[in-house]
């Protein structure tokens, strides 16, 4: 008999629930109903798809406060459940308007033999395997799945096992639309349901951890699908001397603190040039200080808790590693904090930080900010190159341009110029993630659509005069 897990509310850190497990068996089922309804699907065509993901999003906003508050009981956080549940319905309306156009341009042209016509057809993944993270999980799960969905495809979604509180209510919205019902199935588990789901599918999205998207990965190539990975960043941000630094401090406060610093692409390592680094450090501290604790209500402002119970034993492990190697604290947390059976940290900045410190090497995943001076921007970009990770980073110069000749030489998928983090705001940056913080076609963007379908080209005769193939002789050779 499959054990059930146990659900861990992470303001009170009790367990205040359990899910079942989905079986292999239940797996297999689900795979096999989604493979029926997904033709019927395609054929309504992307309109017929877009109207039904319109009706999905106004049963969503009916249970608005349903979703909301499943999401503040998964994450322990209310402003950014908020804030997830208005980016993910604004993703539906995105998508059921952009996918008509993407897919309607002609893709017809001539070819260079001149009496070829090449048409461009697109053929949908028939099943799309989702396996999403606890950290953002209504936005996060949904941002391969709604793409994928307009592309004419089947989704089979395993949300994180930490955060499944929110499905119950999304369900509840997917049953008053049942041809996207048909095609839409969320299962339970852990990481064992989604190895078993892998070898079910026609392809799969994975966001999560670099170990466990090597196995998604490896496991997708034993099956000779693709594989599209958006793993652990450890973003870095270059601070040169003719910076705004009111500004930069303020930008990257937000850009490693927001929700707890427990996003992929929060900044985690800051460099900045010699001459203001002092400067810097002493705005950066004094506005770090005002940030409290959202506890013991909702209602407070600060920061949330740690959401993942296993993320706290590496942000103690990294933070007492920092101050054994010398690192100080300017203002901030010495260790995590217990209040009311959460883990709380406050913002933290640190200085003296050197790169054989795991903070300043492995994702942390929490409202830290380690400072270091750089000299030149040579060494400013040598420095925020030394990392295994390159999903994105910022740089705040005096002007545009200059930021812009930095940023061009850093080994990430997407820098923000003169802010941070805005790859969470801006949707449109098609990128690709460097080194281990990813593998396959950008999610984001136009680009994310075109990851669900096969493409497939018509070659086309278009002038009968010409002969049958050159290679076969016109006429007999004589003999």
């Amino acid at each position: 008999m499959t054990a059930t897990i146990e659900l861990r509310n992470p303001r009170t850190g009790q367990s205040d629930g359990t899910i079942l497990p989905t079986t292999v068996d239940e797996l297999t089922d689900a795979a096999q109903r989604l493979r029926t309804s997904q033709p019927a699907w395609s054929a309504l065509g992307v309109d017929g798809r877009a109207d039904a993901l319109r009706r999905w999003k106004d049963a969503c906003n009916v249970r608005r406060e349903s979703i909301i508050a499943a999401l503040a009981n998964d994450t322990g956080r209310m402003r950014e459940s908020i804030q997830e549940f208005e980016a993910f319905v604004g993703s539906i309306e995105r998508w059921a308007s952009l996918a008509p156009k993407l897919l309607a341009e002609n893709r017809r042209f001539t070819s260079t033999l001149g009496f070829i016509d090449i048409d461009k057809n697109f053929r949908p993944y028939q099943l799309a395997g989702i396996i999403s993270p606890w950290n953002f999980p209504l936005i996060l799960s949904t941002i391969d799945m709604l793409p994928a969905v307009m592309a004419g495809s089947a989704v089979l979604l395993k949300p994180s096992e930490v955060t499944p509180r929110f499905v119950s209510p999304l369900r509840d919205a997917l049953n008053e639309v049942p041809e996207l019902a048909s095609v839409f199935e969320i299962v339970l588990g852990n990481g064992t349901v989604g190895a078993q789901m892998i070898p079910l599918v026609d392809l799969v999205c994975f966001t999560g951890s670099v170990p466990t998207g090597r196995k998604v990965g490896a496991a997708a190539a034993a099956q000779f699908i693709p594989a599209f990975l958006e793993l652990g960043g450890k973003d870095p941000a270059i601070v040169l001397a003719g910076a705004d630094l009111d500004h930069a401090s303020n930008a990257l406060l937000w850009g490693a603190t927001s929700n707890a610093g427990q996003a992929c692409q929060s900044i985690e390592r800051i460099y900045v040039e010699a001459s203001v680094h002092d400067e810097f450090v002493e705005l950066l501290s004094r506005k770090a200080a005002r940030i409290g604790l959202c506890y013991p209500t909702y209602d407070r402002p600060g920061l949330g808790p740690i959401i993942a119970e296993r993320q706290i034993q590496t942000i103690e492990n990294q933070l007492a590693d920092a101050l054994d190697k010398g690192a100080v604290i300017q203002t901030g947390s010495s260790e995590v904090e217990h209040h009311g059976g959460g883990a709380w940290v406050r913002v933290t900045v640190l200085t003296a930080m050197t790169h054989d410190m795991d903070m300043m090497r492995e994702e942390t995943f929490g409202p830290f900010l380690p400072v270091m001076a750089f000299s030149d921007v040579d060494q400013a970009v040598k420095l925020a190159n030394d990392s295994p990770f390159g999903l994105s980073a910022a740089v705040f110069a005096a002007s545009s341009d200059e930021a812009e000749a930095v940023a061009r030489r850093l080994d990430v998928g997407a820098v923000s110029v003169n802010d941070a983090t805005l790859t969470a705001l801006v949707w449109e940056g098609e990128k690709h993630s460097f080194k281990s913080s990813g593998l396959g076609g950008s999610r984001m963007g136009p680009a994310s659509l075109f990851r669900f379908l096969r493409s497939q080209a018509l070659l086309i005769k278009t002038d009968p005069s010409v002969h049958d193939p050159w290679w076969y002789p016109a006429e007999e050779p004589r003999r």
